[in-house]
């Protein structure tokens, strides 16, 4: 049976489209009391019900206001996961304002581009750090009129000479006019105006800015709350950067359209002390926090007792072969589930308590592909990761594996409402109502992305399978093709690689080359563990990947993944990069993924050294 060109998701209800705005009015005063958001200061969990939020967020929509922000002004918020940043977001979409995020990492050029592009009036910061980029470059943005800071600590003098005011203040400012005022400016809003504007990552260029309307997240939040049949009983931790797609709509979009609490936790390293106080019941996390975690208890049973490691490789063992059964469909049976309980008592249990998934109902990963074998070892301890697939234009979520009914492999079937198809040259068209209005300022970008029927070009390439499942295979522009003449999938391999405990970044190359080779960069913490345990010494990343135990651990491990390659697909020739890629350097995008052309650029040396 041939493969179908084209896959449709169910429709969703007909419901009247409501702002996320609208939508925090009405928990506010369905359930004013219960929680809403809990945020971690100095160790300690401060509590805000949906009324406290609600007021919060109409204050700071009427301080915006009253600073001269007019329906269709661009805001910017620049900083880390905090409450402030919601009642930011909500406030002047409230007011009908476009909310523009910036990434915390991103460099002062980096910075400057997007607020100069988007023509902000007003930047809501998080703290000194924050600012201190905002200032070298401010007398470049003749647009920003005004500068909100969050934090206070080492920026007193900025506020008492009048080039930034307090966020306490803009909500005293706001707090002048009525509630009634901000409340009455939601109800007229216009459902197909721009609520938010998303800069793209930029892999191949400077980022684009996508247009996401006040329908598009309502869209959005439908489909999310039915494919992880969201409640208001459930809980999450945001951790992911709230100016990212993803973790916009789970933070806001679904949190707000479902009615569950959002926590805000230390960030950074606390993720995991954050995720063991929190153990949500929902957590998203992408290729690179499970690649880091399924690290870290490799690495940990290296150095356990005998007599832990074998109860580990025993119960895994146990783990994978179940998970199998239920990965195809097949019921388990009386035998099956005692094995499970034993397994849930002596491994399963304390071990996600550890990592903070004990409560952890719908676990998904997304933004990037991840390597099979990775989703394998998460279901095997029973956290049933499900990959989905989607991208900024699209509103976040294109496709899904749907519960009971995951195939590792896949990022699964159209969301609710979607339809995909597969063009002749293999690239996915994703069409639904939830797609984006456009680039700002960038109509040619627009028309080359979405065409004249309405379906939107991903740049991504893969099939379907005969039940709908779709499958990735890479990135348009990123296919390899040899000096041979054959096709390669470079994601494929690299993730791979990224199986590893040792191994961070892949990067493999060898379009228009006679064979593959690869740049891999290692896991510090994990390599310097290993080195340690070795009595190697070492002072620097540099030192550390110039080891020649060091390079002989990764080549066994680059060994082993080539046999499970074709031989056109095998690593012939590998380096150690002597540095970790790093955001503001322009190595990496702020969502981590690797830029291949600046990469390419930086290390020629290296990447020639392979084929010499």
């Amino acid at each position: 049976m041939n493969a179908p060109r084209v896959a449709r998701g169910e429709a969703l209800p007909n419901v009247a489209v409501e702002s996320l705005p609208a939508l925090l009015r009405r928990h506010a005063l369905e359930t004013p009391h219960a929680v809403a958001l809990r945020h971690k200061d100095l160790g300690r969990w401060i509590e805000y019900s949906w009324s406290d939020y609600a007021a919060r967020t109409s204050a700071t929509g009427n301080g915006l206001a009253a600073l001269g922000v007019q329906p269709g002004d661009r805001i910017a918020i620049l900083g880390d996961n905090r409450p402030e940043w919601l009642w930011s977001d909500l406030g002047a979409q409230g007011i009908g304002a476009i909310v523009v995020g910036v990434y915390a990492t991103s460099p002062a050029a980096e910075v400057e581009y997007i607020l100069d592009h988007s023509g902000c009036s007003v930047a809501i910061v998080e703290d000194e750090e924050q600012l201190d980029k905002l200032l070298q470059v401010r007398d470049r943005l003749p647009a920003l009129r005004h500068i909100v800071l969050m934090e206070t600590r080492g920026a007193r003098e900025w506020i008492e000479s009048g080039a930034a005011m307090t966020f306490d203040a803009l909500i005293d400012l706001g707090g002048r006019a009525s509630a009634d005022q901000f409340w009455h400016a939601v109800e007229r809003l216009d459902a197909s105006s721009v609520a938010i504007i998303v800069y793209t990552s930029g892999t191949t260029g400077p980022p684009k800015g996508a247009m996401l309307t006040h329908v598009n997240l309502h869209v959005m939040g439908q489909s999310f709350g039915r494919i992880w049949e969201a409640t208001g009983r459930d809980e999450l931790l945001s951790y992911l950067p709230l100016c990212h797609i993803l973790e916009r709509s789970l933070s806001t979009v679904v949190a707000l359209a479902s009615g569950y609490r959002v926590n805000f936790g230390g960030g950074g390293e606390s993720l995991v002390a954050d995720l063991c106080d929190v153990q949500p019941t929902i957590f998203v996390g992408v290729p690179r926090v499970w690649e880091k975690m399924m690290a870290t208890i490799q690495i940990r049973m290296a150095d356990a007792s005998w007599l832990k490691r074998k109860n580990f490789a025993l119960w895994m063992s146990r783990g994978q072969e179940l998970a199998k059964k239920r990965l195809q469909g097949s019921a388990w049976s009386l035998l099956d589930r005692i094995t499970y309980g034993l397994g849930w008592l002596l491994l399963y249990r304390p071990l996600r308590e550890r990592l903070g998934l004990a409560r952890v109902r719908a676990p998904g990963s997304g933004a990037a592909p991840i390597a099979p074998q990775v989703l394998e070892f998460f279901w095997a301890i029973g956290v049933e990761v499900r990959e989905g697939y989607g991208q900024t234009e699209g509103s976040a979520l294109a496709t899904f594996n749907p519960h009971g009914k995951s195939r590792v492999g896949t990022v699964g079937i159209p969301t609710p409402s979607t339809e995909i198809r597969i063009s002749d040259d293999g690239e996915i068209l994703v069409r639904s109502a939830a797609v984006f209005a456009g680039y700002y300022r960038n109509e040619q970008a627009t028309r080359e992305t979405v065409d004249a029927d309405g379906w939107l070009h991903s740049g991504d390439v893969g099939e379907l399978d005969s039940d709908g499942y779709l499958r990735i295979t890479d990135r348009k522009k990123d296919l390899i093709i040899t000096a041979g003449g054959k096709n390669i999938s470079p994601s494929w391999i690299e993730n791979r690689l990224k199986c590893s405990p040792w191994v961070r970044e892949a990067i493999v190359i060898g379009d228009r080359r006679r064979y593959v080779t690869a740049l891999i960069g290692i896991e510090l913490d994990t390599v310097g563990d290993w080195a340690t345990r070795q009595r190697l010494s070492y002072t620097t990343y540099k030192d550390l990947s110039e080891q020649a135990a060091v390079r002989k651990l990764v080549a066994e491990w680059v060994d082993e993944v080539n046999g499970e390659l074709a031989q056109v697909e095998q690593v012939k020739r590998f380096v150690l990069l002597p540095k970790e890629l790093d955001h503001e350097e322009g190595e990496l995008t702020a969502t981590q993924k690797v830029k291949r052309r600046a990469i390419a650029s930086r290390f020629e040396d290296l990447v020639e050294s392979m084929y010499r």
